[in-house]
């Protein structure tokens, strides 16, 4: 079975650096970004203002600003399912 993973329709911060996230396939999960600040490239993630402006990027990934992105894979995989 090669079928990819369901891609990310829409993503909300929310409190404790988690993400509530929306799947293509109607799944909607908890994604918890506190193991990924300590990695240099998640760092400035540890801002609140930054983390809260999480945004759905080409690709329907979860990304901020230019530079910053997760995996929509990584995220359907290591999200909690609501």
């Amino acid at each position: 079975n090669n079928e990819m993973n369901p891609r990310v329709s829409k993503v909300v911060a929310k409190e404790n650096f988690t993400l509530l996230v929306y799947f293509t396939n109607g799944e909607n999960g908890m994604y918890d970004v506190k193991p990924l600040l300590v990695l240099p490239v998640f760092k400035s993630l540890q801002e609140l203002d930054m983390f809260e402006s999480v945004r759905v990027g080409n690709g329907n990934t979860v990304c901020w600003g230019e530079d910053i992105d997760i995996c929509p894979d990584t995220v359907y995989l290591d999200s909690v399912k609501l």
